[in-house]
């Protein structure tokens, strides 16, 4: 058994040795003139600016909040259908236009007072207001709005303008990456929210809509209601994304904003002529594999018999459309477009977005398990002006 006085002469020994490389860790920086960690902080309170920061001075005096005024007519209640004692309380129902306000973020994208925001933030209003990051209000004139990718340029009238934020390159972007959301949720000013790249190439009919054709950035910074024209900043206080949508409810969370690469060729056009065309073929698409095409040629009931192979499987054809005309019928799986492998309807889509209007664009089909090249003449996006 070991005693008492042992022990503690066996700590004391401990503790002497301790004490002694304790004092050589501070007294020999100090010594050679380093700076201990604990000192950078300052015993008188400052401290250095984050990164977070100095992105955020970059690009700040160039967010914009956006207040929007809108007629919208009010649907008049059937009298017949209103209890008579309801009338009596509250009288006759109005009839007539309202005035509807809505309210956004936007960011200044070049010095002649030229700023990016969402299509859903300035559709179809009467009056568009802009508050700079001073807190100056300019009227401001929509240019024009693209409502397939969500995007809208508006020109700053008169005054002065501030300093247009710089632009950086969405295509350079990794998961993982900082995510920085400035804006004004709820009306709040000079917000900053902080995340990551969650994911890229995120396609927004995943997300429910089937009338855009988008592939958001997906990030976990905190992007609420105003937020939507906002620019997403990359750690170096560079422009990566327009802010645009939030997932509600189970999942919330996750917020999406539109490429800065596709904005800035999207803003030429608006600038350029007023709109953007959008070539299209008229054909609605549904990813095909292996696995899935296996599955349906198992079942007995099953019309035709699908490739077991990756693709974009034509599930229906428009009437009058570019693709109907070309000979496309439903259960065509497109392998190919304009050279390029298609494995999937997003890589068909972007081939189409490429393609030129009226200019002959080649696919590469399978059709009863034949293999065979039709030539289509893109046409313009109907019901966009």
């Amino acid at each position: 058994m070991i005693s008492f006085r042992l022990l503690l002469q066996q700590g004391c020994i401990v503790l002497k040795r301790f004490w002694g490389l304790f004092l050589m860790s501070v007294l020999f920086p100090l010594a050679a003139g380093v700076q201990p960690v604990w000192a950078l902080s300052g015993l008188d309170g400052t401290t250095s600016h984050n990164f977070v920061a100095d992105a955020v001075s970059q690009v700040a005096p160039a967010v914009v909040r956006i207040d929007t005024e809108r007629t919208v007519q009010r649907q008049p209640f059937e009298p017949t259908l209103i209890d008579p004692l309801l009338r009596d309380l509250l009288g006759e129902p109005g009839i007539g236009p309202e005035r509807e306000r809505g309210q956004g973020s936007g960011v200044v994208i070049d010095d002649q007072g030229l700023v990016l925001t969402n299509a859903h933030v300035v559709e179809r209003v009467d009056a568009v207001s802009v508050t700079l990051a001073d807190g100056d209000q300019h009227d401001g004139s929509v240019v024009g709005t693209d409502p397939v990718t969500d995007l809208a340029l508006v020109r700053l009238d008169g005054g002065t303008r501030p300093e247009a934020a710089p632009l950086g390159d969405s295509d350079a972007l990794e998961v993982g990456d900082w995510a920085i959301a400035l804006g004004t949720p709820y009306g709040l000013e000079r917000t900053v929210t902080l995340g990551i790249v969650s994911s890229l190439h995120r396609n927004i009919s995943s997300l429910g809509f089937s009338d855009k054709r988008l592939d958001l950035i997906q990030t976990d910074a905190a992007i609420n209601p105003g937020n939507s024209g906002g620019p997403l900043v990359n750690g170096r206080g560079e422009v990566i994304g327009i802010n645009t949508l939030v997932r509600s409810g189970p999942g919330a969370g996750l917020g999406f904003a539109i490429p800065i690469n596709l904005a800035r060729h999207v803003s030429e056009q608006l600038l350029t002529s007023g709109e953007v065309v959008h070539p299209y073929l008229g054909v609605q698409l549904v990813p095909l594999t292996a696995r899935i095409a296996r599955e349906h040629n198992r079942d007995p009931n099953s019309l035709v018999e699908l490739p077991e192979r990756f693709g974009a499987l034509v599930q229906s054809v428009l009437p009058d459309s570019p693709a109907e005309r070309a000979g496309l019928r439903r259960g065509d799986l497109v392998i190919a477009a304009a050279e390029t492998s298609v494995s999937d309807p997003q890589t068909l889509l972007k081939q189409v977005d490429q393609a030129e209007i009226g200019v002959p664009f080649s696919l590469r089909i399978m059709r009863n398990g034949q293999e065979m090249s039709l030539s289509v003449n893109p046409a313009a996006l109907p019901g966009l002006s």
